[in-house]
C-alpha cells in the first residue's frame, strides 16, 4: 500500500522551471487531493508580473533568515541543576528551504557545541511527517520542533523581519530568554569570593601597542663639578613611551681620554629625587605585612597583609610631562639640563600638550676654526695629481679619474666627441708659416694631441707633433702648492691664439662636427651662443643704427638683400673694432646665411641605395613585398580610411624595412619613402620595392658617379662641404634695430 501511495503521489514535474521528482502539489485522479495532502492556493497574493521569473536557487542565492532561539535540556544526573537553557541560532536558507541549527561556543562549558542540526530539509512533527518546514512555519515568539526537540524562537535579525513582512507574515513581539539557573548560581559564587591576597592589575598592553617604537629624544648636558677640567659632557636622553622608561647615552668626543661605555644610564624608570633623599632598600615594597602568626621555622606559620596599604610609600617617576627644553632633571644625584630635542619629539609635544616654543638652549661652545690644510709645493717628479695624492694619507693612492665624464663623452657610434681645429704657427719664420697642424681635443678626458699635415717638398716630416695629454696654460709657476690650470674645450675656437709648450698656434678653422657640437652645446661655448653674440652686438651697435644700415646698403648696391660672407665679415669687424673673434662672426654668419635648397635626384639616390644593398648581399625583396601586401590587406579589413590599393603609410613601410634590417641609413630611407609618396601622403610600396631590387632593376648609371667617401678621421682642414657663402643681412638689421618703415 505504501509503494502504491508513493507512486500515485510522486511523479515527475517542474518546480521553478527545473525538472525534478515532485508530488506535493499534484492532486489525485479527478483533481481531488490525496489523503494528507494540503494544496496550495492557485493564485498568489502578489499581482502577476511582480518579482523575478528566475528560479529560487538563483533569485534567493546567499539569502538566509536568521532566528535567535533556545531550548531546555534536562539534566537528571546532577543535583546542582535540573535543566539547562542553551541558546542557539536557526538559519533558514531561502534557496532550497533547508534549515541549520548552530549553538555558539561558550568558554569552559564542557559541552560539545557548534552545529546541532546539519543543513537539510527538516520534516514536520507527526502526524505531518510527510511534509517539510517552510517559511510559513517561522515567526517570532513561536515554537518549532526539530526531531522531538522543542526550540523557542525569541527574536530575529533586521533582514529576516523585513523579508517576513514582505511575505505578508505579521511578526510577534520578541520574547525574552530565561537565565540558566546553574550559570546564575555560579556567577553569584564567583562574585562573593575575595582573594586572600589583594590583586592589583596594571594593564599596560594598550600603552605598549599604541606607543611601541615611539621614542622621545632630548639632547642634554651635564656640568660635572668633580671633573678636573669642568668641561660639560653631552648626553642623549631617550624616553620610551611604551613603558615610560628612560636611558641615557653619553657622546664621547674623539681623543677626549674618556672610556667609551655603552650607556650612561641603563633603561629603567627614573625616580624623582625625594626632598629627604633616596629611599633605603626595602622601604618600597608591593605589600605590607601586619602580623606573623606561628613559627616561621617549622613552615606552619601564617601572616596577615595590609589590604588598605596604610603604610605604603609611593614613589614618583619622571613622565613625559616632566621633560621639556630648559628643564633640569635629577638622575641619581646628577643635575642634567635638557637643551634640545628632535623633530618627532617636537611634533609629539605640539600635538599632546600644545607646546609651540622649542627654542634650544645653547650649550655647545663655538667650534675652533679648522686649520687650513696646506700642501707642499710640487717637486717636479710625476704628475701634479699623483704627487698631491701622496700628501692625502699615509698610504698613497692613484688619482681618481672622472669615470662618469669618460662614459658620457667617449666615442660612441658616429659621435666621436673630438673637436678638431686647423692651426698655424704664429712665427716670423717663412718656413714655419706655411705649416698646417690638426689640433684634436678629446672631450672624454680633456687631453690634446697635435698632428702636422704632410706637405711635399718642404723638408719637414709630418705626422705626430705632440703626444696626447693634458696641456697646462702658460704663465704659471712650476713649483707651487696650488693645482695648475689646464686648457679646456672653451679655450679652443676659431681665431683663438694658444700656446702649447712654448709653441704659439692660431686656430684658423674647424671641421663641421666641431662647429655643430659647439652650437648644440651653446651653454658651454659662449662663442657659439647666438643669444650672447646677438646681445653683445646689439649693445655695441645700437647708438649707430643709421650709420650701420647705410654701411650694409653700400655693400649691396644692386639691392639683392644678400652679401658675400667676406664682405659681411669685414663689416662686422669694422663695426665692432675687432671685439668679435672669427668664431663669433662665423656663428653670426651661419645663423643668417642663405640656406640652399638641394633637390635630391631620385635616380642618384636609388643608385646609391642599390649599391649599398648589393654590398651587403640583401636579396629579401620578395619577402618584403609579401609582408607589405599583408599589411595593406590588414589595413583594408580594419580601416575604411584609405580606399587606394597598393599604398601604405610611411611609418608602416619604415617599420617593415627596419624589421628586415635594411642596410640603409635612416635619413636615406626616409628620403626614399618620401619620393615614392602619392598625393595622399601614402607610399606606393610596390614601386618602392621594385626600385630597390638591384637584381631585376639595376641602375647602370651609378657606375659613372663617383662620390668621395666621408671619413671624419681623414680631415685635413679643408673647407666644409656646405660653406657659408651668402648672408641675408636684412633680418639681422631688423632683429638689431627693428623693422624700418
Amino acid at each position: 500500500i505504501g509503494k502504491e501511495k508513493f507512486h500515485k503521489s510522486q511523479h515527475w514535474g517542474y518546480c521553478n522551471n527545473v525538472a525534478m521528482l515532485v508530488g506535493e502539489n499534484k492532486p489525485g485522479i479527478g483533481g481531488e487531493p490525496l489523503p494528507g495532502q494540503n494544496l496550495k492556493p492557485k493564485y498568489s497574493v502578489f499581482p502577476e508580473g511582480m518579482g523575478s521569473d528566475a528560479p529560487a536557487w538563483v533569485a534567493f542565492d546567499k539569502q538566509v533568515l536568521s532566528f535567535d532561539a533556545y531550548f531546555e535540556e534536562e539534566v537528571p544526573e546532577k543535583n546542582q541543576e535540573l535543566y539547562r537553557i542553551r541558546r542557539c541560532k536557526i538559519y533558514f536558507y531561502l534557496e532550497d528551504d533547508t534549515i541549520q541549527v548552530i549553538e555558539p561556543q561558550v568558554t569552559n562549558s564542557g559541552i560539545n557545541q557548534g552545529s546541532i542540526v546539519r543543513r537539510h530539509r527538516i520534516p514536520l512533527p507527526p502526524p505531518q511527517e510527510d511534509q517539510f518546514y517552510t517559511i510559513e512555519h517561522f515567526n517570532v515568539n513561536t515554537e518549532v520542533i526539530f526531531y522531538a526537540r522543542k526550540y523557542k524562537i525569541i527574536d530575529c535579525d533586521q533582514f529576516t523581519k523585513n523579508f517576513l513582512r514582505k511575505m505578508g507574515i505579521r511578526l510577534n513581539p520578541p520574547a525574552g530568554r530565561p537565565d540558566d539557573p546553574y550559570t546564575k548560581e555560579r556567577q553569584k559564587i564567583l562574585d562573593s569570593m575575595n582573594p586572600l591576597r589583594p590583586y592589583e592589575r596594571f594593564d599596560t598592553l594598550k600603552q605598549f601597542l599604541e606607543y611601541d617604537r615611539h621614542v622621545l629624544r632630548f639632547y642634554c648636558v651635564w656640568d660635572d663639578p668633580e671633573s678636573m677640567f669642568e668641561d660639560p659632557r653631552e648626553l642623549v636622553l631617550h624616553y620610551y613611551l611604551s613603558d615610560d622608561t628612560i636611558d641615557i647615552k653619553e657622546i664621547i668626543p674623539v681623543n677626549s681620554g674618556r672610556d667609551a661605555v655603552p650607556l650612561f644610564l641603563r633603561r629603567d624608570k627614573l625616580p624623582k629625587y625625594a626632598p629627604t633623599g633616596l629611599y633605603q632598600p626595602g622601604t618600597i615594597t608591593r605589600r605590607t605585612v601586619l602580623n606573623v602568626l606561628g613559627s616561621l621555622t617549622g613552615g606552619r606559620g601564617c601572616y596577615m597583609l595590609d589590604n588598605r596599604k596604610t603604610g605604603a610609600v609611593h614613589q614618583e617617576f619622571y613622565r613625559d610631562s616632566d621633560l621639556k627644553i630648559g628643564a633640569v632633571i635629577n638622575v641619581w644625584g646628577r643635575k642634567i639640563r635638557l637643551c634640545d630635542c628632535d623633530e618627532f619629539t617636537k611634533d609629539y609635544y605640539r600635538t599632546k600638550y600644545g607646546i609651540e616654543d622649542f627654542t634650544p638652549v645653547p650649550y655647545k661652545a663655538p667650534p675652533p676654526p679648522k686649520p687650513v690644510k696646506t700642501f707642499p709645493p710640487y717637486t717636479g717628479f710625476g704628475s701634479e695629481e699623483d704627487s698631491l695624492c701622496s700628501c692625502m694619507g699615509l698610504l698613497p693612492k692613484p688619482p681618481q679619474k672622472d669615470f662618469k665624464k669618460f662614459m658620457e663623452k667617449d666615442r660612441c657610434g658616429m659621435e666621436s666627441n673630438i673637436l678638431r681645429f686647423l692651426a698655424k704657427l704664429v712665427t716670423d719664420s717663412p718656413i714655419d708659416q706655411d705649416r698646417k697642424f690638426i689640433v684634436s681635443y678629446f672631450l672624454s678626458d680633456d687631453t690634446i694631441s697635435i698632428f702636422e699635415h704632410k706637405q711635399r717638398n718642404t723638408g719637414i716630416l709630418g705626422g705626430k707633433f705632440l703626444e696626447r695629454g693634458r696641456i697646462k696654460k702658460p704663465g704659471q709657476e712650476l713649483f707651487k702648492s696650488e693645482p695648475s690650470e689646464y686648457f679646456k674645450a672653451q679655450n679652443l675656437f676659431i681665431g683663438a691664439r694658444v700656446c702649447f709648450h712654448g709653441h704659439n698656434f692660431l686656430l684658423v678653422d674647424a671641421d663641421e662636427y666641431t662647429i655643430n657640437y659647439m652650437e648644440k652645446h651653446a651653454n658651454e661655448f659662449s662663442v657659439a651662443d647666438i643669444g650672447v653674440i646677438f646681445k653683445k652686438l646689439k649693445d655695441m651697435t645700437e647708438p649707430r643704427f643709421r650709420e650701420i644700415r647705410q654701411m650694409f646698403a653700400a655693400t649691396d648696391p644692386e639691392h639683392t638683400k644678400v652679401i658675400e660672407y667676406d664682405s659681411f665679415r669685414n663689416l662686422i669687424a669694422d663695426i665692432t673694432s675687432g671685439a668679435f673673434s672669427e668664431h663669433e662672426m662665423m656663428t653670426l654668419g651661419r645663423y643668417y646665411s642663405e640656406k640652399d635648397e638641394y633637390e635630391m635626384d631620385l635616380h642618384f639616390l636609388l643608385a646609391m641605395a642599390q649599391e649599398q644593398l648589393k654590398k651587403n648581399n640583401f636579396e629579401d625583396f620578395g619577402q618584403m613585398s609579401a609582408v607589405l601586401m599583408y599589411k595593406d590587406r590588414e589595413k583594408q579589413v580594419t580601416s575604411v580610411y584609405s580606399k587606394l590599393c597598393g599604398v601604405l603609410p610611411r611609418e608602416v613601410c619604415r617599420t617593415v624595412c627596419k624589421s628586415f634590417k635594411l642596410p640603409l641609413a635612416d635619413d636615406d630611407l626616409q628620403a626614399l619613402l618620401t619620393m615614392f609618396e602619392d598625393d595622399h601622403k601614402q607610399v606606393e610600396y610596390k614601386k618602392f620595392v621594385d626600385g630597390l631590387n638591384w637584381r631585376e632593376n639595376l641602375i647602370p648609371a651609378f657606375q659613372t658617379i663617383k662620390v668621395p667617401p666621408k671619413n671624419e678621421d681623414d680631415w685635413r682642414g679643408q673647407p666644409p662641404s656646405l660653406p657659408v657663402n651668402r648672408i641675408k643681412y636684412l633680418p639681422l638689421l631688423d632683429d638689431l634695430f627693428g623693422k624700418e618703415e
